[in-house]
């Protein structure tokens, strides 16, 4: 079972987000996006981005963003600095400074239940409980934090960011 164990706010400045992008025709047949994960480690997307340097505030992590436009949107990719120039290859948006409520999400990754709806709704829980309020239609990404998410403790458990955009209000 799943438990948040931590939840703070941060500020981000404008950023460029490098990637590619899917919609929900791209799923597997489980239904998730692992498949297209599978195929980043597969064919070294990340190699490519990671000589691009980073954002500092997100500390390397890869992102699993997403946001509902006219349709769902999921991309794969890193946060790095406004102007970064764009690989051949790669996709790109540019998302303008804000604040994010970040919560740790501390579960099992091998069984899934970090993932899908009952943690985005306890993350939106947790922030509303701080007073904060999520901004409707942003992003949403999950952070692949090293070693947060890379090294299970002895429990087999890792801990993965969850992290939503806000409204100005403080």
């Amino acid at each position: 079972m799943v438990e948040i164990v931590n939840t703070y706010r941060e500020s981000f400045p404008a950023l460029r987000l490098i990637g590619k992008k899917y919609t929900n025709k791209d799923r597997g047949t489980d239904g998730s996006f692992s498949n297209k994960w599978g195929e980043w480690f597969e064919k070294g997307y990340f190699k490519t981005m990671e000589k691009l340097g980073d954002l500092q505030e997100n500390g390397g992590a890869y992102v699993g963003c997403m946001r509902c436009t006219d349709e769902f949107e999921y991309w794969i990719g890193m946060f790095f600095p406004e102007e970064t120039p764009v690989p051949e290859g790669y996709m790109y948006v540019d998302i303008p400074k804000g604040d994010i409520g970040t919560c740790w999400i501390y579960g099992r990754e091998d069984n899934g239940e970090l993932y899908g709806e009952e943690p985005h709704n306890m993350c939106v829980s947790k922030m509303i409980e701080a007073g904060w309020q999520v901004a409707k239609g942003s992003w949403f990404f999950e952070r692949y934090n090293c070693p947060r998410f890379t090294t299970p403790d002895e429990k087999g458990k890792v801990i993965l960011d969850y992290c939503i955009y806000l409204n100005d209000q403080k």
